[in-house]
């Protein structure tokens, strides 16, 4: 099966279409999706390559895969939504809505700390039974049993998937409906996004089988990597490797909401999530909420789960640069800087600038190394800025 590839691109933006062309010859590329709006207009909507190498199957415009951690943002823009109606206070403690969380020195935690990756329960340190990660409720158990590996509100730590929980069931409390049904309403709905946080029963689109990157001599300089496999106590190695045997192309994941890295999208999915954020045309946050939505909100210089400099905004990666640094390679995501959305592990990206009015997605089957973005996702975002009249990313983030 040939890696052709279909869609449409705007003149403006032929640069675009011009490195995804380069993915498949040159980068490794198997399977993709790239898409784009400017002020609300789709410029750019291309896919190709092979979805299902075992099939022989190629990507289709329809073609959907597991996001991993742009699932966060989705999640994100619910808790901002119930933020905006007044019904989830930011500096409330979590404990007035979720009072069972509040013990084994979790009690002082804000649900603004649950949105800043500060909560303190990035891991769990017993093991997660087999298919518990399937189960919201044993999960919800689990996290409100948990001691923080540090007091909540101290330093920040990248909550890899139980952000998904630790944030999604401030949604469920509040909301009274699953956090997957709550997106469903609240927010593909309204927006026409194919991504899901569970999938209905029934759901017949095609689901690119992901394929694990082979570890290369640089990953396995990343300390995070180091600390991964050396340490099994440690948060890295627990928050990879202690899932119950979950895995991304299990068909019963794909129903089960797992918020922090199981939704199931492609690139024009999540721009059309994004787009109503990158326009602020009100219809799903005010532009109050909109403006707190991009603001950075915790920043460190070492991450507590990652081991390398990291920005986020309430629940949204910011522009991240790591560039140079040889214990962080594939660390970095360098978008605009009043930009705001989310990688995916294996280098998906999905974010709004609302400074340009620019929605970007990039996803994929085949994942790269690193926990952010490689080369491909990255030639993709730097060609869109360039072709929107920015300058540089020298700064570590696009400026025009």
């Amino acid at each position: 099966m040939g890696s052709t590839v279909h869609g449409v691109c705007d003149a403006k933006f032929s640069a675009v279409r011009a490195e995804f062309d380069r993915n498949f010859a040159e980068r490794g590329e198997v399977g993709a999706s790239v898409c784009l709006s400017v002020g609300g207009e789709t410029l750019v909507d291309l896919w190709g390559g092979v979805a299902d190498k075992e099939a022989g199957a190629a990507w289709t415009e329809d073609t959907m895969s597991i996001v991993f951690s742009c699932t966060k943002a989705a999640t994100a823009i619910c808790a901002h939504i119930l933020i905006d109606q007044g019904k989830l206070n930011p500096d409330a403690l979590v404990s007035e809505y979720w009072p069972e969380f509040a013990q084994n020195g979790k009690e002082a935690t804000t649900v603004q700390m649950m949105l800043n990756h500060e909560s303190g329960v990035p891991a769990f340190r017993e093991p997660i039974k087999d298919g518990g990660m399937l189960d919201w409720d044993y999960m919800i158990g689990r996290l409100e049993a948990e001691a923080p590996f540090w007091e909540p509100g101290t330093r920040n730590g990248y909550h890899m998937i139980s952000f998904g929980w630790t944030v999604g069931e401030l949604v469920r409390r509040v909301s009274g409906q699953s956090l997957g049904a709550f997106f469903a309403e609240h927010v593909a709905g309204p927006t026409g996004a194919d991504f899901w946080i569970g999938l209905p029963d029934g759901f017949d689109k095609p689901i690119a089988p992901i394929l694990m990157h082979t570890p290369t001599p640089e990953d396995m300089a990343s300390g995070f990597t180091q600390k991964l496999l050396t340490d099994p106590t440690s948060i890295q190695s627990l928050a990879i490797l202690n899932v119950g045997g979950w895995t991304a192309n299990q068909p019963e994941a794909h129903k089960a909401e797992i918020g922090g890295a199981g939704g199931i999208s492609n690139a024009r999915g999540q721009v059309a999530m994004y787009t109503p954020l990158a326009r602020n045309d009100g219809s799903l946050v005010s532009a109050e909420r909109l403006a707190a939505m991009g603001r950075v909100s915790t920043a460190t210089s070492i991450d507590a789960t990652l081991l390398c400099r990291s920005r986020f905004a309430s629940g949204f990666m910011k522009s991240m640069n790591n560039r140079g640094v040889a214990t962080s390679p594939g660390m970095s995501a360098l978008i605009g800087e009043a930009a705001f959305g989310h990688v995916g592990a294996g280098g998906s990206i999905g974010f709004a600038d609302p400074e340009c009015g620019l929605a970007f997605s990039y996803t994929m089957n085949q994942m790269g190394g690193g926990l952010l973005m490689n080369d491909r996702g990255q030639s993709l975002i730097d060609a869109a800025y360039e072709a929107l009249g920015y300058r540089s990313n020298k700064s570590g983030a696009w400026v025009r």
